[in-house]
């Protein structure tokens, strides 16, 4: 079983191992992954491995670690009654070549992994939808690479909303390029209750100014040009502590809230003591399944999970008409990618579906 693995002290470490593929039991099955996507979504996984326990997904001893990615796998073999060699899945893989995964509460619409490592992790991690056989390959793919991030910009945006942006009349973006942060101002802008703001680096400016998602786009090295006549709400996609403080001193207390979402510039994320002495409210974590959990409970499952998915469409079509889907395969094509998105050289208006 063939293995794309990181070091879970310096991500810039990367190998391929040759792990051993455990002997099924009764009640397992093994998936071959087909293909998967890979975005900075992923790389906040692994920078996050350990605060968030993404590394317990997929465990691997001495130090290595699997970054979770969304995909399809087909049965290449089961010991459980109720699925078939043969059938196909979507869901959270390993960046391998094949799965284990023990299937619980079986349904004609999927099931959900009882693993024992994966029980205390969030649920929504842990289900597998049943895939059509002759589906549609682009649309697939486009799923796989949209899904989680436009998920998670529904429920930031419903987040912000709930809370009447904690009576802010802008929105600052970082990241402003990443397709999480797109699909969140697109949902922000529609609303029009607060301007949004977004900042990126200097070369893609002009791609996001096209998009018209963004009221303002603003380059990191311009902060200063964040507007002074309004209360903020600072919604921080790249977590780099340098862009962090300087976005907080030059709001200073028109600040109301900050929140970071992901970490799509990993090599500088986390240090230890970034945000001492930040000015204003301290940075807080949004997580996007306790946001689910939530709003399963007021709305009802089936309601909340109609209501995204009519979302996620709506703004995947959007995306569509700019969107390239980019597919690799192989060793040389899952490190080089791998490396490109880590540090931030991944183009705006790609998207890469991998397979090893």
């Amino acid at each position: 079983m063939l293995s794309f693995v990181v070091d879970r002290g310096d991500l810039r470490r990367c190998a391929f191992l040759d792990l051993h593929a455990p002997v099924l039991e009764m009640g397992q099955v093994r998936l071959r992954v087909e293909r998967f996507a890979f975005t900075a979504n992923n790389v906040t996984y692994a920078t996050l491995g350990e605060a968030m326990s993404y590394w317990q997904f997929f465990p691997v001893s001495d130090g290595w670690g699997r970054i979770p990615v969304w995909g399809y796998g087909e049965v290449a073999a089961s010991r459980h009654a109720d699925i078939a060699a043969g059938q196909r899945f979507y869901g959270y893989l390993p960046m391998s070549t094949h799965v284990v995964v023990t299937p619980g509460a079986v349904s004609p619409q999927g099931f959900a992994d009882a693993t024992p490592c994966r029980a205390p992790l969030p649920a929504i991690y842990n289900r597998y939808v049943r895939c059509a056989p002759d589906a549609d390959r682009r649309s697939e793919d486009r799923h796989a690479l949209l899904r989680p991030l436009l998920a998670t910009s529904f429920l930031l945006a419903d987040y912000l909303a709930d809370q009447g942006f904690f009576g802010a009349r802008a929105v600052v973006v970082s990241s402003a390029s990443s397709k999480t942060a797109l699909g969140t101002a697109m949902l922000l802008s529609a609303g029009g209750a607060c301007q949004v703001i977004g900042l990126t680096s200097p070369g893609r400016v002009g791609f996001l100014e096209t998009l018209g998602c963004y009221h303002r786009v603003i380059p990191y090295d311009r902060v200063d040009q964040l507007p002074g006549d309004r209360p903020a709400i600072f919604v921080d996609f790249a977590s780099r502590p340098e862009l962090r403080r300087a976005v907080h001193e030059q709001l200073g207390d028109r600040l109301v809230y900050s929140s970071f979402v992901g970490a799509t510039h990993a090599p500088s994320a986390g240090r230890a003591g970034a945000d001492a002495g930040l000015p204003g409210p301290a940075p807080v974590l949004f997580f996007a399944p306790t946001q689910i959990d939530r709003r399963a409970q007021e709305w009802g499952l089936a309601a909340l999970m109609e209501r995204l998915g009519a979302e996620v469409r709506r703004l995947s079509d959007s995306m569509s008409s700019w969107l390239r889907v980019v597919e690799s395969s192989g060793r040389e094509a899952v490190e080089r990618v791998y490396r490109e998105v880590l540090e931030g050289r991944s183009r705006s208006d790609e998207g890469h579906i991998l397979a090893l």
